[in-house]
C-alpha cells in the first residue's frame, strides 16, 4: 500500500522473521505502531522506524494517529477492550497508508497490567491481528510514560497523575519498583479522582454540619447544573466512573486559587501524597545515590500536573521532590505516550 506522504520512491526489505518492510525517503525501513491505553481512550501512532542509537530526527515524524476507546478489560470487559485496539490500529495504520505487513513491531502500555498473565492475554489479541514476524510488546502505561520522557530508555521515575495516578521507576540494571496505583479506594488520593472525591466529600460534611463551609458547594453545584448537596448523591451514583468524577478537579483548583481553605488542603495534601510517591520508588531503587545526591530523571505525565492554573499542582509536587532529592532533574515530556511506546519498541528491537 502506498504511503500518502512518500515521494513515489519506494523500496522493499525484508524484515526480521521473513516479512516485507518498506524503506522511504532513506530513512524508514517498515513501521512501529505505539500505543497508550488510559483510564478513558487508546491513542495509537504509527512512526518509522530507527535502530536504537542512533539520532532521530526531532520532531519524530508521525505517519498516522487515532484515537478510540478505553483498552483496559479491567475497566470495559475484553469484548469492548479488543474492539478498541483493533479499530485504533487499523485507523492508524490507515492514515499512514502503510498495512500489517510493514509493521515492524507493536508495543502497547496500558492501565491495568500488573501480572504477567494480563500482558500475556493482551500480547494474544494483538499477534492475532499480525503476521507472524511482528514483535509485541505490553507494558504497563506508567513504562511508556517514563519512556516518552527519556526518549525511549528506562531509567529513573515516572510519576502520572491524571484520572488515576502512580509513581514506577527503574535502575540502571533494571530493576523495577512502583508506589501508589491501586485506586482511591486504597490511598491514591494525589490522583484526579482522588482529588474530586474529597471535594464532593467536603460539600457533603458542610451540608450535614460535620464539616467547615466551602466555596466548594456554589461552585460544584454550578458546575453540574444542580440546585442542592443532597442532590450531590443521586449525581455520584449515576455513573461513579473514575473519569466523571475526576471532571471536577478544575473546580477544586479555582476554588483553591479563590482562598478556599478546605480546596487549598485538598490540593496540597494531593502534592505531597504524590511526592511520596515519588520518593517510596526513588529510594527502592536507590536512584538517589547512597548520600541523597545523584542525578536521575522524574519524567511527570498527566492532567493533575499541567502547569495551566496558578495553583500549578505539578509545580508543587516538583518542589517537593527536589527538597526530598536535590539531584531529581524534573521533565515534561516534549512527546505524547503513545509515542513513548513507539521508542520502547524500537529500544526492544534494537537490543
Amino acid at each position: 500500500m502506498r504511503n500518502p506522504h512518500s515521494n513515489g520512491n519506494l523500496r522493499k526489505l525484508e524484515a526480521d522473521g521473513g516479512g516485507e518492510a518498506t524503506e522511504e525517503n532513506g530513512f524508514v525501513n517498515g513501521v512501529i505502531l505505539g500505543l497508550d491505553g488510559g483510564a478513558t481512550s487508546t491513542v495509537c501512532v504509527c512512526v518509522p522506524f530507527f535502530s536504537f542509537g542512533e539520532r532521530f530526527p526531532d520532531p519524530l515524524p508521525i505517519l498516522g494517529r487515532a484515537v478510540a476507546g478505553c483498552t483496559n478489560r479491567n475497566s470495559v470487559g475484553e469484548t469492548a477492550a479488543r474492539d478498541s485496539l483493533e479499530q485504533v490500529i487499523s485507523e492508524a495504520l490507515v492514515q499512514s497508508g502503510f498495512d500489517k505487513s510493514d509493521v515492524r513491531g507493536v508495543c502497547l502500555g496500558v492501565s491495568g497490567v500488573n501480572h504477567p498473565s494480563d500482558q500475556e492475554k493482551i500480547e494474544n489479541w494483538i499477534r492475532d491481528m499480525f503476521p507472524s514476524h511482528v514483535k509485541v510488546y505490553v507494558q504497563n502505561d506508567a513504562i511508556v510514560a517514563l519512556a516518552s520522557g527519556t526518549m525511549g530508555k528506562l531509567h529513573g521515575c515516572v510519576l502520572i497523575a491524571g484520572t488515576g495516578c502512580i509513581a514506577y521507576g527503574f535502575d540502571e540494571d533494571g530493576k523495577e519498583a512502583r508506589a501508589s496505583g491501586g485506586g482511591p479506594i486504597l490511598g491514591d488520593w494525589g490522583s484526579g479522582y482522588g482529588i474530586a472525591a474529597q471535594a464532593l466529600t467536603a460539600v457533603i460534611r458542610a451540608h450535614d454540619g460535620r464539616g467547615p463551609q466551602t466555596m466548594l458547594t456554589s461552585t460544584i453545584l454550578k458546575a453540574l447544573g444542580l440546585s442542592s448537596p443532597d442532590e450531590l448523591i443521586g449525581w455520584t451514583y449515576a455513573d461513579p466512573s473514575w473519569a466523571r468524577i475526576a471532571a471536577l478537579v478544575p473546580q477544586v483548583v479555582s476554588c483553591a486559587e479563590a482562598g478556599d481553605e478546605i480546596s487549598d488542603k485538598i490540593l496540597v495534601d494531593a502534592a505531597e501524597d504524590l511526592a511520596l510517591s515519588v520518593k517510596a520508588v526513588v529510594q527502592r531503587l536507590g536512584l538517589c545515590g547512597k548520600d541523597g545526591t545523584a542525578s536521575f530523571p522524574v519524567v511527570m505525565v498527566g492532567g493533575v500536573l499541567k502547569a495551566n492554573q496558578k495553583w500549578d499542582i505539578g509545580k508543587e509536587v516538583s518542589k517537593r521532590i527536589n527538597i526530598y532529592f536535590p539531584g531529581a532533574q524534573t521533565i515534561i515530556p516534549k512527546v505524547e505516550p503513545a509515542v513513548g511506546a513507539a521508542l520502547l519498541a524500537m529500544n526492544f528491537l534494537s537490543s
